[in-house]
């Protein structure tokens, strides 16, 4: 954040839209931004609450719009490699981060061309609105005034990110390389105190741009604020291993287990336990570690990577967790974007279309990784 990569990528992002394309670039935004930041409450806390405020001014429904605000965000919080859910559901599986993120490549990516596809097609019968500028100018002058923003600079350790994960280096040595690269842009390009960078290695930092939800969201991060995620993990895993090891699970799901032949039957099996959890729990956090306790014999049975259980999983409990009324994600999407869950839900094009395009390709034999001892 204080190297002010998320700045830019907020700076000229919003330099994109006009209203003809507004849907889709602004989905676009969104979806960078999660990544970025490995959040989609920060994205629709931030990001988000300006594209309502402008969606509004063009007279465009609030809901197709926070259905679009929804798809983008969401698609971070399952891809980026730095959010919450991508990496409790890879170490719940057992399988490798970027292992995990190349099994979501398959499914994720056709359902998000197809999603902004979709917003393309809606975002015409718009295309003569007036796109009032004013809490866009608001924003983009804060930014500016609070950090230099040279791309070439400020985007290096996205870009550095970006190369190493594609060079599959390990993903404790990419993001050391890029945290060192963002401290040094930091101090010598942005100017900020070494103290201020180290605590904001460690802890949330706000910043002080006077906007406040852009403030929240420029100042969020730090090993402390993924520490309780780490010990959530810890802990289930813990207790789903002592549930296994008793046998309660193999009793509970035996009968389920015992019906469920083939791949495709499977992995939509495994997709709608994923949703029925978050229904159940209120929360994906614990749907995703015991989706992954329950389901991973099976997969080692049928002889399919344990990255597709874990993108599996993703795509029953972080794909659907904010199309639940009652979810922590679902509460925080209504209460920040003022549009209920219900309302909007139908327009989470990419929120429920990746689940059904998992499960066709599974039918058809496309996209399922085999165990392999060296990962791509």
């Amino acid at each position: 954040m204080h190297s002010g990569t998320i700045a830019t990528l907020m700076y000229y992002g919003l330099s994109w839209l006009n209203p003809g394309s507004f849907l889709a670039v602004g989905m676009l935004l969104c979806a960078l931004m999660s990544v970025a930041t490995g959040t989609s409450w920060g994205t629709v806390g931030t990001l988000g609450v300006v594209l309502i405020g402008i969606g509004s001014a063009m007279n465009i429904p609030l809901p197709l719009v926070a259905g679009m605000i929804v798809c983008g965000a969401t698609f971070g919080d399952k891809m980026s490699p730095i959010s919450d859910t991508t990496n409790l559901a890879a170490m719940s599986a057992g399988t490798d981060l970027y292992r995990h993120i190349y099994a979501m490549l398959f499914t994720t990516i056709p359902t998000f061309i197809l999603t902004l596809v979709i917003f393309l097609i809606i975002g015409f019968s718009y295309g003569d609105q007036n796109l009032n500028l004013d809490e866009v100018n608001a924003i983009q002058s804060a930014l500016a005034n609070n950090y230099s923003l040279t791309p070439l600079i400020t985007l290096m350790p996205l870009i550095l990110l970006a190369i190493l994960s594609i060079r599959k280096v390990p993903a404790e040595v990419t993001m050391s390389c890029s945290i060192v690269l963002a401290v040094l842009i930091a101090i010598f390009y942005q100017g900020a105190s070494l103290i201020s960078v180290l605590n904001a290695l460690w802890e949330n930092t706000p910043e002080s741009t006077g906007i406040q939800n852009l403030d929240a969201l420029l100042g969020r991060g730090g090993i402390s604020s993924m520490s309780w995620t780490l010990l959530l993990a810890l802990m289930a895993i813990a207790l789903g291993g002592i549930l296994h090891g008793a046998g309660f699970l193999s009793a509970l799901l035996a009968g389920i287990i015992a019906r469920v032949k083939r791949t495709a039957t499977l992995i939509a099996t495994t997709i709608l336990s994923g949703f029925l959890g978050n229904i159940a729990m209120g929360e994906a956090y614990i749907s995703i570690i015991l989706s992954c306790q329950l389901f991973k014999p099976k997969y080692e049975q049928q002889n399919l990577d344990s990255a597709i259980l874990s993108r599996s999983v993703e795509e029953g409990s972080t794909m659907t967790t904010g199309l639940i009324p009652w979810t922590t994600a679902g509460a925080f999407y209504t209460a920040t974007l003022g549009v209920d869950v219900l309302s909007y839900a139908p327009y989470a094009f990419f929120n429920y279309l990746n689940a059904l395009i998992a499960v066709a390709m599974a039918v058809f034999g496309i996209g399922l990784l085999k165990p392999k001892a060296n990962y791509p």
